[in-house]
């Protein structure tokens, strides 16, 4: 059972949870104290997580099932637990429909609008993994089902969705296009002898780059905005800066005639951002509140 876990974890890459989590906390945190001048509950914060664990791993499996056939005949993920026959597709299946029952009792228990906009969220999570099928922009369809996140937490605890919430929305769609514009110039080739769609594949990885730099200096320029839509102080500008160094140093060590780096920039750079950037409000907003 616990050899069975462990694929099911790796399946669905809980690690990179470390992506869209500290964020989805950061939503929760600024909606709450932006509205009602208070932190948000334990409780809250509690069913915020289990929604994630259950949102992420229903769209992670589900991917690995939808892309499993492309999986098995590219040779980076022809070791992923179903081509490779260590999960069935039935398997897989039943743990993507036990993620939604999660995401579903998760949502019940927060604001009753988050029942109601759930059929949008489940959708997202359906529909990006068929985009990379018939169109390059899969990676922004990708940055916005992913940036429900943290729009998922600030309308979990305020019941509403205001500019300053998809200013923030977009900051982190942005984000997420952006490395996985980076990460997909791995299957530049390999997606152009598929027939499959990116933006690395459609237009080359040097130009590719380029996009991934545009989409977080949207990134770079919603977070700062944060800072005048709101009362953060410059402890929140002191994250907002050290994030910037991080994201100029993913950008720096992908290089168009080098991609030895790219996970180093996937994972473990935008890792610290996320963290980085949800350390720094919380300490903001603590001080604030106190």
């Amino acid at each position: 059972m616990w050899r069975k876990t462990r694929i099911f974890m790796d399946m669905i890459k809980i690690e990179h949870t470390l992506f869209a989590l500290p964020f989805a906390f950061m939503g929760a945190l600024l909606g709450s104290v932006v509205k009602f001048q208070q932190l948000p509950s334990w409780g809250q914060i509690g069913w915020i997580l289990l929604a994630m664990v259950g949102a992420r791993s229903a769209a992670m499996g589900l991917n690995r099932v939808i892309d499993k056939v492309f999986d098995a005949r590219n040779p980076r993920t022809a070791m992923r637990a179903i081509p490779a026959g260590l999960i069935s597709s039935k398997e897989a299946i039943i743990f993507i429909i036990l993620s939604f029952v999660l995401l579903f009792i998760a949502a019940a228990q927060l604001n009753p609008i988050c029942m109601k906009l759930l059929p949008i969220a489940v959708f997202f999570l359906v529909f990006y993994s068929y985009t990379k099928r018939f169109t390059w922009a899969c990676h922004l369809f990708l940055g916005m089902a992913i940036a429900l996140a943290p729009l998922g937490g600030w309308v979990a605890v305020t019941g509403e969705i205001t500019l300053t919430a998809i200013v923030f929305y977009i900051a982190i769609m942005f984000w997420l296009a952006g490395f996985d514009v980076i990460y997909a110039c791995q299957d530049t080739e390999f997606d152009r002898k598929e027939g499959l769609h990116s933006i690395p594949s459609r237009f080359g990885i040097p130009k590719a780059l380029v996009l991934a730099r545009l989409f977080h200096v949207i990134t770079a320029v919603g977070l700062l905005s944060l800072f005048f839509l709101t009362e953060l102080t410059w402890v929140y500008l002191l994250g907002v800066v050290v994030s910037f160094g991080l994201l100029f140093y993913e950008h720096f060590i992908v290089k168009p005639n080098d991609l030895t780096r790219v996970n180093t920039a996937f994972f473990t750079m935008n890792s610290a951002l996320s963290m980085v950037m949800f350390a720094f409000t919380f300490i903001d907003l603590v001080v604030h509140t106190a």
